[in-house]
C-alpha cells in the first residue's frame, strides 16, 4: 500500500485534488456556485473508488486532502448560494439602463434560478445543503431550496419597481416596465421557476406589460395624428392660399412633434423580438394611415411650393421604414459597422426624409 501511495501521488492524484481547491478559494461569484455542484457530483461519483483505493492509513494524505476539498467544496456553494438574495437586493441602489432595456441581472438571475431548480443541479444543491445544515447542527427543511429562489425573484420584481420610479422620463420608464415584465412572463412561462412562481404570479406580469405598452404609446405615438387636423380645411373654405398656410403650419408642427419623439426614442431598446415588432406596428398603423390620407389629399398644395422640403419632409414610405427601425439593440441596429448613423439615414444608404417626389 506504501508503493500504491507513492505512485498514485507521482501519479498526479495530489495535483489533482489540489486544483480542485484552487477552484474554491478562487473569487465567490454565483456563476461559480455551478462549478462548485459540478466538481461535488463528481467527487461523490467517485467516493466509493476512492474509499476502497485509498483507504488504508498508507493514503493518509489524499484521504486527507480529499476530505478538506469536498468540505471546501461545500462551504463555497452553500455560501454563494446563500448570498445571492443579498447580492439581488445590492443591485438596487444600481441605476437602471439609459435605453429602458432589460437589465443584465434580471436575464441573468432568472435563467440561473432556472438551472438551479432543474433536473441537473437540484438533486446535487439539496444534498449540498443537507450535508451544511448538519454540520451547522440545523435540522434540513425540505422546502429550504424552493422557498429561496422564490424570495430571490421576488426581490428582483422589487428591484423593477424601484428602477421604474428612477427613470425622469415617463414614457422611458413605462418602456423599460414592458420590457421586463414581458421577459417575466414570456421567457418564464412553462420553466422550473414560473411553475415555482405559479400561473397568477405570470399572468400578474402580462397584465403589467399589458398596462404599460398601453401608458407609453397613449403618452408618446399616439398624440401625434391629433397635429394633421382637417379643421378649417374643408373645401378649402377660407380660400387656397389660406389653406395652403394652414397645412404648412401643421405639418410643420406634426414635423418638429415627429423629429423630437423619433431623436429621443431612437435611443431605446426593446430586446425581445416580439415585443419590439408588435410595438413598432402599432406604431405604424397609428401615425401612417393618417398621414398618408393627409399627405394624399393637401400634399399637392405645398409640394409645389419653393420651402416644400421644409413641410413635406417625409415621404410615406421613408416615414415607415424609420418607424419600423425603432427599438432594436445596437448589434442590430448597427450591424458590423462602428459609429452612430447621421441624420435622417440608415445603414443601407437610404434616405428617409421627403424628396420633391410623390407623397406615396
Amino acid at each position: 500500500m506504501g508503493c500504491f501511495a507513492k505512485i498514485a501521488a507521482q501519479a498526479g492524484i495530489l495535483a489533482f485534488l489540489q486544483f480542485g481547491k484552487t477552484i474554491t478559494e478562487s473569487k465567490k461569484e454565483p456563476i461559480k456556485l455551478l462549478k462548485l455542484l459540478d466538481i461535488f457530483a463528481s467527487l461523490n461519483k467517485l467516493r466509493l473508488d476512492f474509499n476502497r483505493l485509498f483507504g488504508g492509513a498508507a493514503c493518509i494524505e489524499i484521504q486527507n486532502l480529499t476530505r478538506d476539498l469536498i468540505k471546501r467544496v461545500i462551504d463555497g456553494a452553500a455560501e454563494i448560494f446563500w448570498e445571492i438574495f443579498v447580492q439581488v437586493e445590492l443591485q438596487r441602489q444600481s441605476p437602471p439602463p439609459q435605453d429602458g432595456s432589460i437589465p443584465k441581472l434580471v436575464s441573468t438571475i432568472t435563467d440561473y434560478c432556472n438551472k438551479l431548480l432543474g433536473d441537473d443541479y437540484r438533486p446535487i444543491l439539496t444534498q449540498v445543503l443537507v450535508i451544511h445544515q448538519s454540520w451547522k447542527h440545523k435540522k434540513f427543511q425540505e422546502m429550504i431550496l424552493v422557498n429561496e429562489v422564490s424570495k430571490i425573484i421576488k426581490a428582483v420584481d422589487l428591484n423593477l419597481d424601484t428602477w421604474m420610479k428612477a427613470y425622469g422620463d415617463t414614457t422611458l420608464s413605462c418602456l423599460f416596465a414592458m420590457n421586463c415584465h414581458w421577459h417575466l412572463y414570456k421567457d418564464l412561462k412553462g420553466t422550473k421557476v414560473g411553475e415555482l412562481m405559479g400561473d397568477s404570479w405570470l399572468k400578474e406580469h402580462e397584465q403589467y406589460k399589458e398596462y404599460y405598452s398601453a401608458v407609453f404609446f397613449r403618452e408618446s405615438w399616439a398624440k401625434l395624428p391629433v397635429h394633421l387636423s382637417r379643421e378649417g380645411l374643408i373645401m378649402f373654405s377660407g380660400g387656397r392660399a389660406s389653406a395652403r398656410d394652414l397645412v404648412k403650419k401643421r405639418l410643420k408642427t406634426f414635423n418638429e412633434a415627429f423629429d423630437e419623439m423619433y431623436r429621443k426614442q431612437s435611443g431605446w431598446v426593446i430586446p425581445e423580438r416580439d415585443l419590439r415588432e408588435k410595438t413598432c406596428q402599432l406604431i405604424v398603423q397609428t401615425v401612417l394611415p393618417v398621414y398618408r390620407s393627409y399627405m394624399q389629399t393637401y400634399g399637392p398644395l405645398v409640394e409645389q411650393d419653393a420651402s416644400s422640403s421644409k413641410y413635406a419632409k417625409y415621404t410615406v414610405q421613408g416615414l415607415e421604414q424609420m418607424l419600423l427601425s425603432l427599438f432594436l439593440p445596437r448589434r442590430e441596429r448597427y450591424g458590423s459597422f462602428k459609429g452612430r448613423p447621421t441624420g435622417s439615414k440608415i445603414d443601407n444608404g437610404v434616405d428617409l426624409r421627403r424628396t420633391a417626389s410623390a407623397v406615396a
